[in-house]
């Protein structure tokens, strides 16, 4: 539990493992893996899917709400707090007659710098 919520930035299951596992620890693949499911059903952990079919996870724990910008060559992912869109689903699940609960915004783009995307294809 401690390295997953210790882990800075996003991660898959296998991340974890292998960075546990070179830290010496004995923990199973399995015991990471619902380990992991666990802490997302404790609203721990907050499982993300960023368009490559991996999930990752992320802390959720003392940290604040927070969107997504993916470099869609790369797969850089900037975090970004902005308030009008903070308050956009709230106020459109209202206007649509829901009970808003929660959000996840991510933005797919490429880097304009392509010095800094391993990744950089010229069109």
């Amino acid at each position: 539990m401690d390295a997953a919520l210790d882990y800075e930035g996003h991660f898959g299951a296998d991340d974890l493992y292998v960075l546990m596992k070179n830290e010496k620890s004995t923990v199973s693949r399995a015991t990471v893996y619902k380990t992991v499911e666990l802490l997302v059903q404790c609203d721990l952990l907050s499982k993300r899917n960023f368009g490559e079919n991996i999930t990752r996870y992320e802390s959720s724990f003392k940290k604040k709400v927070h969107d997504h910008l993916i470099c869609m060559d790369c797969g850089r992912i900037v975090e970004f707090s902005n308030e009008l869109l903070s308050e956009l689903p709230a106020k459109i699940s209202d206007e649509q007659g829901f009970e808003f609960e929660s959000y996840s915004f991510n933005i797919f783009a490429r880097c304009k710098d392509s010095q800094k995307c391993k990744h950089f294809r010229e069109n």
